[in-house]
């Protein structure tokens, strides 16, 4: 019998779940819409591994956006879905019975993107998640960073002091200037429509538009602040831009250089697209289970 984890991945739109092989292959995927109460997204969530449970799964992966105590196990709080506060590892291993991994989302797809996808190979990555936020991770040697608990928050650089309130009750984070929430919002200032496509932009660009360039601009400047932030923080061989609009992202900064030669790094698109989170969570699943099975041996 082929062995398997489960990976959950908590999304700004999607729940998705699906059982994944140790080799990373993903079967009988699962995904719905999500809605903002804890309870019920946790509800939905047993569901769902419920329903791909057999006796081939050796353990449970969860992504969720938001701060995560990756030595405690423990959800400090969140964005769309605040799960802070509810022990959800707890329960989960209450209802199935087997190990139980909780890690920031964009963590995650940083582990699978580094195993199966464009990480493979590099040992230093700093990975951006683009979609109704901004999730981040930092991999160093290999190994993605958790610092006291909560590191990885690089939607939260400040790119415009003074702008833009963000959740985390700063201003001008860089959520708030290069998100698919902060695009909507420059669309709707050019007067151009709310499901305006990136790539329309891009076209209408390279055909000499100026209210287009200005849109791009506006939307990839600030990422590219807080790219060239973190490459002269931590030196990365490799950015990658993940999440719904990751590869949008990464053509528009066709538009917003790096600022300084001293910033240059290999900027490139996650190539898993919506399958990285639970791909990741599964695989950091079955090294969370091995690493507990020498303390469940011990007398």
């Amino acid at each position: 019998m082929t062995r398997c984890s489960i990976g959950v991945d908590i999304g700004g739109t999607n729940l998705r779940a699906a059982r994944v092989g140790i080799d990373g292959r993903v079967s009988y995927h699962r995904s719905e819409a999500i809605t903002r109460d804890p309870e019920a997204v946790i509800a939905r969530i047993t569901a769902l591994c419920r329903d791909l449970d057999d006796t081939a799964v050796d353990a449970i992966g969860i992504g969720v956006p938001g701060r995560i105590d990756a030595n405690r196990q423990l959800v400090l709080s969140g964005g769309y879905v605040d799960l802070g506060g509810h022990d959800l590892v707890r329960r989960l291993e209450d209802s199935f019975g087997k190990p139980v991994a909780v890690g920031n989302d964009c963590g995650m797809a940083l582990v699978a993107e580094m195993a199966l996808g464009a990480g493979v190979g590099y040992g230093n990555v700093v990975m951006f998640t683009i979609g109704t936020g901004i999730g981040g991770a930092v991999a160093l040697d290999g190994c993605v960073i958790h610092g006291a608990g909560t590191a990885g928050q690089l939607g939260h650089i400040t790119v415009e002091p003074g702008g833009q309130p963000c959740n985390c009750g700063r201003r001008g984070c860089v959520e708030t200037t290069s998100s698919g929430t902060a695009l909507g919002r420059h669309l709707a200032e050019a007067g151009l429509p709310p499901g305006t496509r990136v790539e329309t932009l891009l076209d209408a660009a390279r055909q000499g538009d100026g209210a287009a360039l200005t849109i791009l601009q506006r939307w990839a400047g600030p990422l590219r602040s807080a790219i060239d932030s973190m490459v002269a923080a931590v030196a990365p061989d490799l950015v990658l831009l993940g999440g719904g609009l990751g590869q949008a992202a990464a053509a528009a900064l066709a538009h917003a250089p790096a600022m300084s030669p001293w910033y240059q790094c290999r900027v490139a698109a996650a190539q898993l697209g919506d399958d990285a989170g639970v791909i990741g969570s599964a695989l950091a699943a079955v090294a969370h289970a091995r690493a507990l099975v020498p303390a469940r041996v011990e007398p």
